[in-house]
């Protein structure tokens, strides 16, 4: 499996198809094969919800490469199939397999925690998924440490599936979450965490600095609220200074830490074209000394 999972929260929101196979074609070539959206993805045009995954449905059709990817999708917060109870879970999983164009979707994720259903329910619905063969996996993203624990030993039960993977809010800006209970759990039951918003809605990209130019994203205004402070561009000052010293891009430097995270197997980012990929791949093979890592880290305290 790559070391990059490639999201495609932005395809049929801020890229339209074309650009958004431009993107997968790039990725591919340069050895990719983990593919992340969701059944609420895409909101372009008329495409709606559900758009990010009728265009990487078209684009493996096109290209005829479905068996040499892993794909992942999730269920639990479209207007369609809202929660995770087994009904919900099984619409979900069957439109999302329509609109991919494909026989099973490979790792399946519960998208955020259901109180209001039973575990039992929840974890039972994936194993039958499992079994004929429709899901290869079932995972979890924004659960709670608690609650996961309770997830995966609710899993060992017979006929339910377990949980083999975490997708938390997890980057080189946004550690308190996970670092802790959350990352303690995955660790405990070999959970494979793989973080989503790993650049931090761009500004671990080093598109945003004070004083620059304004940024034309819908995101724009939530990253400056969020990070425009003191710790924010200390964390920007070291992603610099490591990026010059090996001569890639800061977006790079801050994937490679989490990378190097223990229980991480492989951030989620996203791009809008080829040259902004290209900007993240070197993550993959890029080795952070450990004087570079607690730089990262201590900055980012």
């Amino acid at each position: 499996m790559f070391g990059l999972c490639l999201g495609g929260n932005v395809f049929g929101w801020t890229i339209d198809e074309p650009c958004s196979f431009e993107v997968l074609d790039a990725y591919v070539e340069a050895g990719g094969n983990f593919i992340d959206t969701a059944d609420m993805y895409g909101r372009r045009g008329t495409g709606g919800a559900g758009e990010s995954e009728r265009i990487i449905g078209r684009w493996m059709a096109a290209r005829g490469n479905r068996e040499q990817l892993v794909i992942a999708t999730k269920v639990g917060m479209s207007a369609d199939s809202p929660g995770l109870s087994r009904e919900h879970i099984r619409r979900g999983v069957e439109g999302s397999l329509e609109r991919l164009g494909i026989e099973r979707v490979d790792l399946y994720y519960a998208h955020k925690d259901d109180p209001d259903t039973p575990l039992e329910q929840t974890l039972g619905a994936f194993g039958e998924l499992i079994d004929e063969g429709r899901i290869g996996y079932a995972a979890a993203s924004n659960y709670s440490a608690e609650r996961l624990a309770q997830a995966v030993s609710v899993g060992e039960g017979e006929g339910m599936a377990s949980y083999v993977a975490l997708q938390p809010h997890y980057n080189l800006v946004e550690r308190g979450e996970y670092e802790g209970e959350l990352a303690a759990v995955c660790e405990r039951y070999g959970l494979a965490c793989i973080p989503y918003f790993g650049l931090a809605r761009g500004f671990l990209t080093g598109k945003y600095r004070a004083g620059g130019s304004e940024i034309d994203s819908p995101r724009a205004a939530g990253v400056r609220e969020a990070y425009f402070n003191d710790r924010g561009f200390a964390v920007l000052q070291a992603l610099d200074e490591v990026a010059d010293a090996h001569d890639v891009s800061v977006a790079a430097v801050a994937l490679a830490w989490l990378l190097a995270q223990p229980t991480v197997l492989a951030p989620i980012a996203s791009a809008t074209s080829p040259e902004q990929l290209r900007d993240l791949l070197d993550c993959a093979e890029l080795e952070l000394t450990a004087a570079e890592l607690e730089r990262l880290s201590v900055a980012s305290v």
